[in-house]
């Protein structure tokens, strides 16, 4: 009794006392810490303490005393009554004190002194009634029996459910082996029936042990939550398993508003870029135009504003993003942001230069371009590199950046509007008259199919060499992929023309006339081929 009242004296004393320069200010009270007063693992109401005297172990105190009366049932809870004294009201069981009340404990529920005091009495009195009624013979021997029953349930259901799952691991693999016999038997078979009924086999183990372990859980629970000593166990195996469910339950309900306006946001932005596609695409299709925008513009434009529109939409969601306040999420933010700009930096090079090549309309696919030492027909362009066809059908890969740092020659961006210019050169000598050899050229160009006639072939004599006079062909064609096909069978014409009329072309090396020019007679122009050899040469094409 002497260190009780010492306690509630120094108690007193303490309350007294200014709290950060306010005294009795209510926010002051309401940071003071509290302990649980709890009894068969229900906490009947809360108690505060000083430093002196901390409320977890005056909270402790009192329990003991309280369990201490509720297992002694010679004391009934009639005897329980609250004695008014000073400055504190103390509730005792005949003659046993369990807890003094003091009026700063009734300033903590906000109610008078004498009214918490009652309140407390009757929480007690029928917690203790409880506590003896759980214990009683008759409650623990019902508790057994369902104890029992709970048990022969739990095995018969292990029984059964270990012959289901025999019975669906054999059904399984039957069912397997039935599909699979018709690819055993091909010598190139991908999937094994061995393995896949392993396969099988496996999952439905894990799905058995899962289910052992539910019904194992189950039962404890049960079990344990049927005798007041272990109800307390119960209940903190139900909380390690459902208490993380639980939480992130509660995190879902409390982000139902975000998580609306997310969808909505969703919708919207989805909406927002079909109508944005269908526009350029009727740009590409030329249903629709603008004055100075190419329709080759139409989607990589519609792909700048995708980002865009998709950068924005992210920028609004944050906020609204589950968990986006918390230290991980911003960490994890920050870390992915320096990972990607760290590993990124040449592919985001060459995606901003594949948008500059399609702005500046260097080429697009079909057309047969120069890339630095690259030739052949473009057949794609994508946002990090240009993809090539050679001549010899060779695909040739090239950077986007590494185009921008080139020069390109575009073979067919003028050939359909004013012709590509097809060109070769000739040495002829100077015994022969400049005039013929330029009508020779012409007529070999105007022999060659698939040279324009419009606009008209020229010659140009290109310089007066020491041996010879350099002559150059010039004609017209509207197909760049077929160049190739075109100067052959040019280059045929001019030998045929110039053999027919009897002038030598000048090889590179000259050091005297010869005898006789070096042409080919007409009775040997085709040599010894065969008659479809012959036909080949002759007919135009």
């Amino acid at each position: 009794m002497r260190a009780w009242l010492l306690a509630a004296l120094l108690l007193s004393l303490l309350l007294s006392r200014p709290c950060q320069g306010q005294p009795g200010s209510p926010e002051a009270e309401a940071d003071r810490p509290t302990a649980p007063i709890a009894l068969n693992g229900k906490v009947l109401f809360r108690v505060r303490g000083v430093a002196a005297y901390p409320a977890e172990q005056r909270a402790q105190a009192i329990t003991d005393r309280i369990e201490a009366v509720a297992a002694d049932t010679s004391v009934s809870t009639d005897t329980l009554r609250v004695t008014e004294s000073g400055d504190r009201s103390t509730i005792s069981a005949g003659d046993r004190v369990l807890m003094a009340i003091l009026d700063a404990d009734a300033s903590l529920e906000k109610v008078d002194r004498k009214t918490l005091a009652e309140l407390h009495r009757v929480g007690i009195a029928q917690a203790i009634n409880v506590y003896r009624h759980e214990r009683s013979p008759g409650v623990l021997f019902k508790a057994t029996l369902y104890a029992l029953g709970a048990t022969l349930a739990l095995a018969m259901v292990l029984f059964a459910g270990d012959r289901l799952f025999r019975r669906l691991d054999a059904a399984a693999e039957r069912y397997v082996r039935s599909k699979m016999e018709g690819v055993q038997i091909r010598p190139l078979h991908l999937i094994q029936a061995d393995r896949l009924s392993s396969s099988l086999s496996a999952a439905l183990r894990v799905l058995r042990t899962m289910a052992i372990l539910a019904i194992g859980f189950l039962y404890a629970y049960f079990v344990l939550g049927l005798y007041p000593w272990t109800r307390q166990t119960a209940q903190h195996l139900f909380a390690i398993l459902f208490g993380p469910v639980g939480t992130m339950g509660k995190s879902i309900v409390e982000s139902v508003p975000s998580l609306l306006f997310l969808v909505i946001l969703v919708v919207m932005v989805r909406y927002a870029l079909t109508l944005m596609r269908l526009f350029f695409e009727a740009i590409e299709n030329r249903t629709f135009s603008f004055s100075g925008f190419d329709q080759d513009w139409a989607m990589p434009t519609y792909q700048i504003a995708r980002v865009l529109v998709i950068a924005f939409a992210l920028v609004v969601a944050y906020p609204y993003l589950p968990g986006s306040d918390s230290a991980a999420f911003k960490g994890v933010s920050v870390f992915l942001g320096v990972v990607f700009s760290l590993s990124s930096s040449s592919a985001i090079a060459n995606v901003i230069a594949g948008y500059t090549l399609t702005y500046r309309r260097a080429y697009k696919v079909g057309d047969r371009v120069k890339i630095g030492d690259a030739f052949g027909d473009v057949v794609e362009i994508r946002l990090q590199a240009t993809y090539l066809r050679s001549l010899k059908n060779e695909e040739i890969i090239i950077p986007n950046s590494e185009v921008l740092k080139t020069s390109v020659i575009n073979y067919s961006s003028m050939a359909k509007k004013s012709g590509l210019i097809l060109h070769t050169t000739v040495g002829i000598g100077y015994e022969t008259p400049w005039r013929q050899v330029e009508a020779m050229l012409l007529e070999s160009a105007q022999r060659t199919p698939g040279l324009l006639r419009e606009p008209p072939p020229f010659v140009r004599q290109k310089s007066l060499g020491d041996f010879a006079i350099m002559y150059e062909i010039n004609a017209y064609c509207d197909q760049p992929q077929a160049s190739n096909t075109l100067y052959t069978f040019l280059h045929h014409n001019i030998l045929d023309i110039f053999n027919e009329y009897g002038v030598q072309i000048m090889t590179p090396a000259y050091v005297a006339d010869p005898k006789e020019p070096k042409v080919v007679p007409r009775d040997q122009q085709f040599g010894f081929l065969p008659a479809s050899a012959t036909r080949q040469f002759t007919e135009p094409g």
